[in-house]
């Protein structure tokens, strides 16, 4: 495996990485008050030990319980996300993922984020005029 590529993950599992990610460390017992028609204990243990053997996470004992938080920042794994949507939906198209994306929310953007999004695009050609 590439150190872009993930193991993926079942839906319970990414349920649980997002707590994760929200509460920034937590116990399996948060994990599972967090979870929406929450499987046994010993369910969120197993799943977040298979978490952790696929890298994801990590945990250090705090008294007599293990407390869990993410092997990467919210952010990288974000970009690691964007970067398997581009190749797998897009052809590793940025324009096309931006068409898409603003077909489906145009009529949700305000004017100060259009605005924004415009001056992103103005950054990043200035920034390719220079490389």
């Amino acid at each position: 495996m590439s150190k872009h590529e993930t193991p993926s993950l079942s839906r319970r599992e990414r349920q649980i990485m997002d707590i994760i990610y929200a509460q920034g460390s937590t116990s399996a017992a948060e994990v599972r008050e967090a979870l929406p028609d929450a499987p046994s204990d010993s369910a969120v243990r197993t799943l977040l030990r298979l978490l952790e053997e696929k890298g994801h996470v990590k945990h250090a004992q705090v008294g007599r319980k293990y407390v869990y938080s993410p092997v990467v920042t919210a952010k990288k794994a974000s970009h690691s996300a964007l970067r398997n949507l581009l190749q797998t939906f897009f052809q590793d198209s940025v324009e096309q993922t931006l068409a898409s994306l603003l077909d489906m929310k145009s009529s949700d953007l305000s004017d100060t984020e259009l605005e924004r999004l415009s001056a992103l695009i103005s950054q990043a050609r200035k920034q390719g005029k220079k490389s």
